[in-house]
């Protein structure tokens, strides 16, 4: 065997233990290029099934807003409906309160007329009495 022969025979060697370790290494990233692909699929599947979970979900939400609304707007008008009751109510309890104080100013009032009349009555008793006795007197002189 010449230099030539062995020189060709570890070139064949090395070319021989770099296939395959390229053999070894493209086999790895195949596995690998299956679990991305695997990975992706899963994502993709998972994006599909949250797309349409959103979307029955987006209907739900706008079905409730209607009926929310509708709610909102019927309770609008009812509160619309018992606002005049508010208003009359305030009056009535301001009618009354005016009517309270009326009364207390005409009790003070016959208080006082009640007072003056007591003190007419007895002066006017007094004036009796004094009327009587005057008459009396003179009854008794003449």
């Amino acid at each position: 065997m010449s230099g030539g022969e062995i020189a060709a025979l570890i070139a064949a060697v090395a070319f021989a233990v770099l296939v395959v370790f390229l053999v070894r290494v493209l086999m790895q990233v195949s596995k690998t290029v299956t679990k991305v692909t695997q990975t992706v699929e899963e994502a993709n599947t998972t994006i599909r099934v949250v797309t349409k979970d959103v979307d029955v979900l987006s209907s739900e939400v706008e079905g409730l807003l209607v009926k929310t609304n509708a709610l909102l707007n019927d309770v609008n008008g009812k509160v619309a409906t018992i606002d005049p009751l508010f208003t009359a109510v305030a009056d009535l309890s301001e009618s009354v309160s005016e009517l309270n104080n009326s009364g207390k100013q005409a009790i003070s009032k016959l208080g006082a007329v009640t007072k003056t009349t007591a003190q007419a009555t007895v002066a006017g008793k007094v004036g009796q009495t004094a009327m009587k006795f005057f008459k009396e007197r003179n009854s008794k002189k003449g």
